[in-house]
């Protein structure tokens, strides 16, 4: 079965998003706009409102000025001049989008917005934001960065006003997730969510984050790509209903029905004037400064309220997912168990023939996975990076991208998808017929620290940032190392990127028997190959060792055995990976036929 057997991919285009031919009419249009609104620069970041990895085409503002369409970053338009900051997964497709005659790229480094955007604001000058797109955390950052060189200015989006074409606000359907899938009723969930605001001495929180109200009410939407949400915001009172604030296109009579007793719905036009009375009413309000926007701390300051600064308190019972959930997501991944060894199999006979190209990779893989008639979506675009192209960490192919994989080479396929059952996320580092020492050397040290943490014990209290370092010794004791978190959270039948909790540096919060995270050391040398191997762990109670915490593989697809370097190897890391595979036969084998089966058997057989 060639790739060109397939059907074309419903979750995943390949066109190319961005022109850098369309950035100097953009710019002079935005400086226009910028001059007669009486300012000297404005802001333009990747977020929206929500804060989503995934933003509605609508929001795209930095990909429209730009053509920058990584999911981080932030422009600063001047009068003259024009900055692009991006994170370091982003600085080799930032120039290649943009226009680098007009822009400027810059790296951003973890510790907020960068001391340069003074140059592109005059000294005395004044830098507009939309204060919808940035949160009070954020603006008190851009001003301590400012340091008084100008003076920070919230204004209407200077964007929106060039946008001609502009596409609308989305409107999806909306589905409640039943009891043996979402595991708590809404009810409940509120209760506790009311009981953290009363700690916090709160009279109400408001809420701003999809996927916190999405897993609050117990609904799921499709109005981004990729990810499950509702847009909306949600106002919880300590005591009493809360009210979810949708589009007025969204409120139907089977919402209001599904929420009758547990939320008032209400147009999101009523939000601001509801935070009004709040603060005019001498209220203690809770927000999230580091995900609400600037423009709902600030209604709530004017009107009087007292402010309430503390995470989003829906994030840690969130992130700690019920055994319904834990078997959604354990059913998640034997599906796409069975979707990637078809793939896998498919692929290992097609890769030695030189014919294979990376778009043709991923419209194989879609569609194995769209077999499953519950898998509904991507759960974001298939990183398949072929040679060089997979040392881009985070690479999107395109028509214009598009490589032919040699046999040789490395291949390295970033994946996952939506289903109804739950959300999965898993990367292979694939043979091709050849591999040389190097590599071999590489992907072992890479295997053994994701089996490192994969069969860590520690007591409760240890954070993700105290996992990180035990899948980078291996490569740190060869001077090597990778500039990416080994984890992060996962939401079920949610965000496939998910806080608070994480394993890298940044996170140090407690891991708790219930966190679903990525595992996913990586290795990659510029120009040449990438290695990343990634299965989903979930944190549970270590039965035999009270107080401690460990971690179930819930990833069930081979790692090939071809690319290994078995002097490498411990005796421990040799029988970790053998009982891996025997699960994985033992899961996945009786539901495949003929020669796939025969493949499964071979690939996991015991080394």
């Amino acid at each position: 079965m060639t790739e060109t057997s397939f059907p074309p991919t419903q979750f995943q285009s390949f066109e190319e998003r961005s022109d850098p031919a369309t950035v100097k009419p953009r710019l002079t249009a935005l400086r226009k706009a910028i001059a007669e609104a009486g300012v000297d620069a404005f802001l333009i970041p990747r977020a929206d409102a929500h804060r989503g990895e995934s933003v509605p085409p609508g929001e795209a503002r930095l990909a429209y000025v730009t053509g920058f369409t990584g999911s981080a970053g932030v422009a600063v338009v001047g009068a003259k001049k024009a900055g692009l900051f991006v994170d370091s997964r982003y600085t080799l497709q930032a120039p290649a989008q943009t226009d680098t005659k007009l822009v400027t790229v810059h790296e951003w480094l973890l510790g907020g917005y960068s001391p340069e955007i003074t140059r592109y604001v005059p000294k005395g000058g004044k830098l507009a934001y939309d204060p919808w797109l940035h949160t009070p955390g954020e603006v008190r950052d851009l001003e301590a960065k400012l340091d008084g060189h100008a003076t920070l200015v919230s204004h209407a989006n200077l964007v929106d006003s060039i946008w001609t074409d502009r596409p609308g606000a989305p409107v999806s359907p909306v589905e409640f997730l039943g009891h043996n899938r979402a595991g708590r009723e809404s009810t409940d969930k509120i209760a506790e969510i009311q009981a953290a605001i009363g700690t916090e001495k709160a009279d109400s929180a408001v809420l701003t984050l999809p996927e916190s109200i999405c897993w609050l009410f117990n609904m799921r939407g499709r109005d981004v790509p990729n990810t499950p949400f509702v847009l909306g915001f949600a106002v919880v009172p300590r005591r009493g209903k809360p009210t979810l604030y949708l589009d007025s296109a969204k409120i139907t009579p089977e919402i209001r029905q599904a929420l009758d007793g547990i939320a008032t719905i209400a147009n999101s036009k009523m939000l601001l004037p509801a935070l009004e009375r709040l603060g005019k009413g001498g209220k203690s309000v809770l927000i999230d400064p580091a995900t609400a926007p600037e423009a709902i701390a600030a209604t709530l300051r004017e009107a009087g309220a007292t402010l309430v600064e503390k995470r989003d308190p829906v994030l840690l019972p969130k992130s700690r997912k019920n055994e319904a959930e834990l078997a959604g997501m354990r059913e998640a991944h034997r599906l796409d168990g069975v979707a990637l060894a078809k793939f896998l199999a498919w692929f290992d006979g097609e890769a030695p023939k030189g014919e294979l190209t990376e778009i043709g990779i991923v419209t194989a893989l879609e569609a194995f996975r769209r077999e499953e008639e519950t898998c509904v979506d991507a759960s974001f675009d298939t990183i398949s990076g072929a040679g060089p192209n997979g040392a881009i960490v985070h690479y999107r192919v395109s028509t214009k991208t598009d490589r032919r994989l040699q046999p040789g080479e490395l291949m390295l396929v970033d994946s996952g998808s939506q289903y109804l059952s739950g959300t999965t996320d898993i990367t292979r580092t694939l043979f091709t017929g050849s591999a040389t020492p190097e590599q071999k050397d590489r992907y072992t040290r890479v295997l053994k620290g994701m089996i490192a943490v994969s069969t860590a014990r520690f007591p409760k209290g240890t954070s993700g940032a105290q996992i990180d370092v035990l899948a980078r010794q291996f490569l740190w004791a060869d001077g090597i190392t990778y500039n990416h978190g080994t984890g992060h959270g996962v939401g079920a039948y949610l965000g496939v990127h998910e806080g608070p909790v994480g394993i890298s540096s940044r996170y140090t919060l407690p891991l708790e028997a219930g966190n679903v995270l990525s595992n996913e050391p990586g290795y990659y040398k510029a120009g040449e190959y990438g290695i990343r191997i990634e299965n989903l762990i979930v944190v549970k109670e270590a039965e035999a060792f009270p107080g401690y915490l460990e971690f179930e593989t819930l990833t069930l697809a081979p790692i090939d055995t071809r690319l290994i370097e078995p002097s490498l190897l411990t005796e421990a890391e040799r029988q970790w990976l053998n009982d891996f595979h025997a699960r994985v036969w033992k899961e996945i084998g009786p539901q495949m036929k003929g020669s796939v089966k025969d493949w499964l058997k071979e690939a996991t057989a015991a080394i």
